[in-house]
């Protein structure tokens, strides 16, 4: 082993900083004849990423804990300071339901407040858009919301936020990653907090939020004729049982159910393997008590309630669970359908999504003759897009594929409170004409066009993992493969060298976008396939879209089944 890394380990022994629990773990692991575990706690900081930090709760400078939470709060902590000298910054701060989460949120709180900055701290666990809310409503600086998203239990995590309420971008996101790599150690960190600087916030804002979101209803009198809707929820022990159910009794609906065994607050995640509602395990129990209660609609948060997953009856009869591209595709359809039939399109609206997130969105768009534009991965640059629009076109909607939604533009982040609120009116509407949402969707389909998009991640791990990933994207960018499913690839557009090829004229136009190493190649039959190194863990991952026609309804399983068949093929083409 590194001696260095012992060395390390050792340091945190002898500091006068670190608290006896945290030693007593440490000598344990020293102990330890198997370093394993020494190792991956001490073999390196753990990195304050453009979005903050994310890893396994711990000891060691490779963990999340105390004073890697507090070295990271004081880098940023630093920064604000620099760039507001002659101001009283202020801050606010949110936690998720996960283990030690408000524990983090009050080492955070301390570190800003000894460092002169004022901080409104929810007094309990809240939603991660209701900070980005929170944010603005407060004229804040900066937030902090404490999460690990949907990962396993042992994690936990820290995302830092502007004052436009979403998440920092370009330049600030490299320069406080700067500023906390110079926090060498921890007697750098200021940890003793100035309570007189600490407000607590919780119901004041709750409401100006649910206010806010009341206001973004488009239909209430469909609402009141399909009052009885029947909606199953579960929070999947998240902070959504937070929100959820009230915004869903404000815009007027009478007859919801909660999953009560994942009502409750659990950063153990009991009832899942992982608290993500991308995953059926996840949704298993709301779809038990959806069939039982024959339901017209199924809903699930994750923990810090900026994602949901749906379920809804298909063509069988049967509850289905829709992926984020077709719940995205039917909120934009929705939204349009009804701003038009209520003369709110001026001209001068426009809808975002993601580069790797459905088209399907873009022909909606197109239908409806409203602007539509696309970002790369990260809801951080549909937040970028429409602070930088602000005041000359007015957003309506968007989203990204990974499940992830925003309606109105007073949050800056993915909001599932006021998705699942917009979902379940959107379900009424579509029960008012006598239609369940899956039959909206086959119109939709039919209207449009047939889209079945999937994803895999290639996981490759450690520093040969790495360089494999890295090759991979360097024999697709030099040598694009020809076809695809059957079919000519047409056009290569490589982000991170901000050109688009195209492959049958060889001649190359530049693309206006942030760079980013993502490579997409669009066929003749108007597949989209991207690939992309993931930002945060050892894996490349593949986006397929395929789309084809479709007359009726009754040719959605058929349809489908060659979709499925065509993604296959392409899945081959690659060798993956």
């Amino acid at each position: 082993m590194n001696s260095g890394i012992r060395s390390t380990a050792q340091q945190w022994m002898e500091s006068t900083i670190v608290d006896a629990k945290t030693k007593t773990e440490i000598a344990s692991l020293l102990r330890n004849s198997d370093e394993t575990e020494l190792i991956d706690c001490f073999y390196k900081n753990l990195e304050f990423g453009t979005g903050g930090l994310r890893g396994i709760m711990g000891a060691g400078t490779n963990r999340i804990n105390k004073y890697t939470i507090g070295m990271a709060t004081q880098g940023l902590a630093n920064y604000l300071n620099q760039n507001f000298p002659d101001e009283q910054i202020k801050v606010a701060i949110a936690h998720d339901s996960r283990n030690n989460s408000r524990f983090f949120t009050e080492v955070t709180a301390g570190v800003f407040s000894a460092n002169g900055i004022k901080v409104y701290v929810f007094e309990e666990l809240r939603p991660t858009p209701e900070l980005s809310f929170a944010i603005r409503h407060l004229g804040c600086h900066s937030g902090v919301v404490v999460t690990a998203s949907h990962n396993p239990k042992e994690y936990n995590g820290y995302k830092a936020y502007w004052n436009d309420g979403a998440q920092v971008i370009a330049p600030h996101d490299k320069n406080i990653v700067s500023e906390v790599n110079r926090i060498k150690s921890l007697s750098d960190v200021k940890f003793e907090p100035d309570t007189n600087l600490i407000v607590a916030i919780g119901k004041d804002i709750d409401e100006a939020y649910l206010a806010c979101l009341e206001k973004l209803s488009l239909a209430p009198d469909i609402i009141k004729a399909q009052k009885d809707l029947k909606i199953v929820f579960s929070s999947i022990h998240g902070t959504g049982i937070t929100l959820v159910p009230e915004i869903l009794k404000r815009f007027g609906f009478e007859n919801v159910h909660l999953v009560d065994e994942q009502a409750v607050p659990d950063g153990n995640f009991p009832t899942v393997i992982y608290p993500n509602p991308e995953e059926k395990e996840a949704m298993s129990m709301a779809l038990k008590k959806g069939q039982e209660l024959d339901a017209d609609l199924i809903m699930a948060t994750d923990p810090d309630a900026d994602r949901v997953g749906i379920g809804v009856k298909n063509n069988h009869g049967k509850f289905q669970l829709l992926n984020g591209n077709q719940t995205g595709a039917l909120l934009v359809y929705y939204l349009l359908e009804k701003w038009k039939a209520n003369g709110k399109l001026t001209g001068k609206e426009f809808i975002v999504k993601t580069i790797v997130t459905t088209n399907l969105i873009e022909e909606i768009s197109k239908g409806y003759s409203v602007k539509y534009y696309n970002t790369l991965t990260g809801f951080k640059f549909i937040a970028a897009l429409i602070k930088k629009l602000e005041g000359k076109e007015k957003f309506i909607g968007g989203g990204e594929e990974s499940y992830g939604y925003l309606i109105g533009d007073e949050v800056r982040d993915k909001d599932a409170i006021a998705s699942c609120a917009m979902i379940a009116e959107m379900t009424a509407y579509a029960k008012n004409e006598g239609k369940s949402l899956f039959d909206l969707l086959m119109e939709i389909y039919c209207k449009y066009s047939l889209y079945k998009e999937d994803l895999i991640s290639v996981t490759k791990k450690g520093k040969t993992g790495a360089e494999e990933i890295s090759q991979m994207m360097s024999d697709l960018r030099n040598a694009p493969p020809s076809t695809l499913g059957g079919s000519e690839v047409i056009k290569l557009i490589d982000y991170k060298e901000s050109i688009e090829k195209d492959l049958i004229t060889r001649t190359s136009a530049p693309i206006d976008f942030p760079k980013s190493d993502v490579l997409q190649f669009i066929t003749k039959d108007g597949s989209k396939i991207s690939a992309r190194p993931s930002g945060t863990e050892p894996k490349i991952k593949f986006y397929f879209s395929v789309r084809t026609s479709m007359k009726s309804k009754d040719e959605f399983d058929q349809k489908m089944g060659e979709l499925e068949s065509k993604i296959a093929t392409i899945m081959k083409n690659l060798h993956l």
